[in-house]
């Protein structure tokens, strides 16, 4: 008996589509966090990227519960004196939906080489529409 370990070039990758509309941000993240990583898959391997591409539509519609959408604070810093910015939930959502789910994945992938690999697998589109048709990306529903 010996462990199999999936080499890179023998991955097979599939591409799926999750509608975010009306679902919980965390939820959407870590399911898609989970396919990008190949958790799914039976040929698992940690150190080797064996996930799916992402692509998640209609960003622009996700939710958060309780007190989250007033009390979530994205940080970012300018690296110069007193360049601490910050903005809640709601202006995030107004300005960019698609940088909101993309933080949340992020935050769920390894932090190193893989997960920067992994995280270039995943496509955020705020509306309906989204330029991998040719792809053919099969549609997923989350369970709620």
């Amino acid at each position: 008996m010996s462990t199999y370990y999936a080499k890179q070039g023998e991955v097979l990758r599939e591409w799926l589509l999750i509608d975010a509309t009306d679902q919980v941000l965390g939820r959407v993240a870590s399911e898609a966090a989970q396919i990008l990583r190949g958790k799914r898959k039976p040929q698992y391997t940690p150190h080797v990227d064996t996930g799916d591409f992402v692509i998640i539509v209609n960003a622009s519609k996700i939710r958060v519960t309780g007190a989250k959408a007033t009390g979530k604070v994205y940080y970012r810093h300018s690296g110069y004196p007193g360049g601490l910015k910050e903005e809640t939930f709601t202006e995030a959502m107004t300005k960019h939906p698609e940088r909101v789910i993309e933080h949340a994945v992020k935050g769920m992938l390894p932090k190193n080489t893989l997960g920067r690999a992994m995280g270039k697998k995943l496509k955020v589109y705020a509306g309906p529409d989204h330029p991998h048709k040719a792809q053919n990306p099969r549609a997923i529903t989350l369970e709620v």
